[in-house]
């Protein structure tokens, strides 16, 4: 894999990914840490809310699943606002409707991105949502 990842954008920042996907959340983590990102992982909305608050100011980014067991995304998208409207929360699916992915980006989503992922457009997208309103 590190060949590919020379000309991706890197970071050092920490990235909470919440998903149910054992072969997702592999890919993520390994891509990720080559990149340099610190990652933690959620298997479902709940434990996803529960890191959250377990590590305030900790979590730079979150990469959000729309569809998983016992709590889903929308949901668990505004508990982590709730917790901290200014949380950075990428989305992701494969199976989603349009609409509910518009919902919650007026409601403050910073983007969403298709799986299977992508790792380079995922990479400049993780970059970009991270550098914005940097001070």
């Amino acid at each position: 894999m590190s060949d590919k990842l020379n000309d991706l954008p890197r970071g050092t920042e920490t990235i909470l990914i919440v998903d149910d996907q054992e072969t997702i959340w592999d890919f993520l983590i390994e891509a990720l840490q080559e990149l340099g990102y610190s990652v933690l992982l959620a298997e479902n909305g709940l434990d996803a809310v529960e890191i959250y608050k377990a590590n305030p100011r900790e979590i730079d980014l979150v990469l959000l699943d729309m569809i998983m067991p016992k709590q889903g995304g929308h949901q668990t998208f505004f508990k982590i606002k709730a917790i901290d409207p200014n949380a950075k929360i990428l989305l992701s699916s494969g199976y989603v409707s349009e609409e509910e992915v518009k919902d919650l980006l007026n409601q403050g989503a910073c983007g969403f991105i298709p799986k299977p992922h992508r790792l380079a457009n995922m990479a400049v997208d993780i970059r970009k949502i991270l550098d914005a309103n940097k001070q």
